[in-house]
């Protein structure tokens, strides 16, 4: 076991599949390390009472917030894995500096495929006009420049095969970006 905890930080546009490959991931690595926890970015919204608070001001500094807090928790020797937007480049290359055992994945889904899914409507209610500041829609999202692991999502896997193979691969330790 390393000094310090590993940091998997998931992130991809809301309807990716981010928590549910996330909470699935999360098992695998906790039945091999037990001192793992999974944070998901909608639930440490609601409890640091950043609800209601969406411009990008805002996002940056929660941004920032989840990424101290994962630091802080690896610094203990915790392993955390954290499934969050995280639509801000600068906030992913200060995770590649300040988190020693930082490590990325993306998981991409096309826009079509989003729209369809709309599990939150955010995006059908966006296309509409009903509501503005949609990641995607109306607000530019940052795709990782550089991430460790590239996941398509678009439905051609399953969820729990995805989580399988990011698994696998972290597993391997092989730092090379790929996508699966």
């Amino acid at each position: 076991m390393s000094i310090k905890g590993n940091v998997y930080w998931i992130t991809g546009l809301s309807g990716a599949g981010k928590t549910s490959i996330g909470k699935l991931f999360f098992e695998k690595i906790k039945q091999e390390e037990p001192n793992t926890i999974f944070l998901d970015g909608d639930e440490l919204r609601l409890i640091l009472n950043a609800e209601s608070s969406f411009s990008m001001e805002s996002r940056l500094t929660l941004s920032y917030l989840y990424s101290k807090l994962c630091n802080l928790l690896a610094n203990q020797k915790l392993n955390v894995v954290i499934a969050t937007m995280s639509m801000f480049e600068e906030i992913r290359v200060w995770n590649k500096k300040n988190i020693i055992n930082y490590n990325e994945v993306y998981i991409k889904v096309p826009m079509n495929v989003l729209i369809k899914r709309d599990k939150k409507r955010l995006y059908s209610k966006a296309i509409k006009g009903e509501i503005k500041n949609v990641i995607g829609i109306d607000v530019q999202f940052h795709e990782p420049m550089n991430p460790d692991l590239i996941c398509f999502n678009d439905g051609s896997k399953s969820i729990q095969k995805i989580a399988e193979e990011i698994f696998l691969f972290f597993k391997k330790t092989n730092k090379s970006t790929i996508a699966i």
